[in-house]
């Protein structure tokens, strides 16, 4: 029996023995199929539309750009609002978007900058959705299994971009006019929503971090998210490298219509075929990805990625062959899954749930504005150069990212506990009840530390610094008495007496770890002394 159970748990797909994630993955699914059908439909009917590379391009500028503009946004509104009915909500939005598109299409009053405006709405759910969608994961599954969690969304999201695009091409070739046929594939994507809409209605959610304290206001999320983002480089390195990938990579999106239909000489049904290769490929991928990962580290996973992807590129620069194309998406969609879901990865592991929602909004901004920037930039190079000269560009700036990236890792050793050390504990017994907005709070930390243990002393709590940064704090210092040279004031300033209250709480059990260490070095009898003090502003 514990031999199966091993067997189980290590095989990948673990997660999918819980009810509340295996619904959500089901009803994924098939709003992600009808997505991709209405992706490849709305790019196709751009085509119909218009003949200028650069609009069709600016179709996944419309599909990136609301997650730029307002990625974080939808961060922040996920970490401060209920999560399951800010999903209900945008899902509806989705719903009513689409339905009214179809209606538009299959009127045939439909224009491009129309067509633009609606997926650009549209997009706006996704971008607002996202984020929460992606942080429910973890309230769904233990975070052991949250990487295979992950690989397993990633899997039934490309299982659907594999079918989506070959199914949504062929509904288009098979009405006598692209307007009547894309307007049929918006339609059954506006149903698609309302099974997601179902899940998530009939959920019964118990969040993971519930806080005792008010809710954030949106603007000081914001400014949390922000600040949390700038003091953790694990999160940082994986921003710098999502946005320096998708930078390049976007060029195969944003370009592979303008290569089916002006090089391979394709209709709606090749287009869409050779878009769900890039599916298909991502399918196996996300399959094999728990393997290749229990064999590989991040860092050669990624790296390899690059190659291959730099190598699809390239084959559509120069091929003129269906079949060798046909093989280059595949192993390109198979590089592409198995670096998103590990970037992805990568975030959901570098913070703690208090912050994951905004963590994955900001990761978001940046990876959609990479492929927004990008796919502008190699659509403008192919309307005044050439198709071919664009993905040759693409081609070796993508490759000139690989040294470039070394200094910024991901996922080295094992990853930190990050859950909470003592969620809603007491707040400091004082004299002066503070209100909520009173501040800035003063706090002073003091310590004895023996001669010979000073400099090793000194090394140790200047790593708290990232930690009190991150959490609130808008100073930190650390000074040595030079008239007592033993003792040592560590002091750290945060806004408000609620942003201190809020402080404490975010407390890690890694950081806990790190601050033991810190005390470890403190000579006497009592612990270090800690003072709390109140701005003490001038009475008229």
């Amino acid at each position: 029996m514990q031999t199966a159970t091993r067997i189980e748990t290590t095989s990948g797909w673990a997660p999918l023995r819980h009810a509340l994630f295996r619904n959500r993955w089901i009803a994924s699914i098939i709003s992600n199929l009808g997505s991709w059908m209405q992706d490849t439909a709305g790019t196709w009917l751009m085509t119909s539309l218009t003949a200028s590379p650069l609009l069709i391009a600016l179709m996944q500028t419309a599909a990136s750009l609301p997650v730029l503009l307002l990625g974080f946004f939808a961060g922040a509104t996920a970490d401060v609002f209920e999560r399951r009915r800010l999903l209900i909500f945008w899902q509806t939005w989705m719903f009513i978007a689409v339905l009214i598109l179809s209606v538009l299409t299959i009127a045939g009053i439909v224009s491009a900058w129309e067509l633009l405006l609606l997926t650009f709405l549209l997009n706006i759910g996704a971008a607002m959705t996202n984020p929460a969608w992606q942080a429910i994961v973890p309230e769904l599954v233990p975070r052991s299994e949250l990487r295979d969690a992950i690989a397993i969304n990633s899997a039934g999201y490309n299982l659907a971009r594999a079918v989506g695009p070959a199914l949504g091409g062929l509904m288009v070739a098979t009405f006598a006019s692209t307007t009547k046929g894309a307007g049929s594939v918006f339609f059954l994507n506006a149903v698609s929503f309302l099974a997601v809409i179902w899940v998530l209605y009939a959920w019964k959610r118990t969040p993971l971090f519930k806080s005792a304290l008010p809710a954030e206001r949106m603007l000081g999320s914001m400014r949390a998210g922000i600040r949390y983002a700038r003091y953790a480089p694990a999160l940082r390195a994986v921003l710098f490298r999502a946005f320096s990938f998708t930078l390049f990579v976007s060029a195969v999106w944003a370009l592979l219509a303008v290569v089916a239909q002006q090089h391979l000489h394709k209709g709606a049904m090749g287009y869409g075929i050779l878009n769900g290769c890039l599916g298909a490929g991502a399918v196996g991928g996300a399959a094999s990805l728990p393997y290749v990962r229990r064999r590989l580290r991040a860092e050669a996973i990624a790296a390899a990625a690059i190659v291959v992807l730099a190598g699809t590129l390239l084959t559509l620069a120069v091929a003129r062959s269906t079949p060798l194309i046909v093989v280059a998406l595949l192993a390109g969609g198979f590089a592409w899954t198995s670096t998103t879901s590990t970037f992805n990865a990568a975030v959901q592991l570098s913070v703690p749930h208090w912050v994951q929602a905004r963590a994955l909004g900001i990761y978001q901004t940046v990876f959609q504005g990479g492929m927004a920037l990008g796919s502008a930039l190699w659509g403008l190079l192919a309307e005044h150069l050439s198709t071919s000269s664009a993905l040759l560009f693409a081609t070796i700036g993508l490759l000139a990212t690989i040294p470039l990236t070394r200094r910024f890792p991901l996922l080295r050793g094992e990853p930190l506990d990050l859950s909470p050390y003592n969620l809603n504990r007491p707040a400091p017994q004082v004299v002066i009840e503070p209100q909520p907005d009173d501040g800035p709070v003063l706090v002073t930390i003091e310590y004895f530390i023996h001669p010979q243990d000073l400099e090793e002393f000194t090394r140790v709590i200047h790593a708290m610094r990232e930690a009190r940064m991150r959490d609130g704090a808008i100073r930190w210092g650390v000074f040595q008495d030079v008239a007592h040279p033993e003792r040592i004031v560590e002091t750290f300033v945060v806004d408000s007496w609620l942003e201190f209250l809020r402080v404490r709480e975010r407390l890690t059990a890694s950081d806990r770890a790190v601050r033991g260490r810190v005390r470890s070095f403190h000579r006497g009898d009592s612990p270090p002394v800690i003072s709390y003090m109140i701005y003490a502003r001038e009475r008229a």
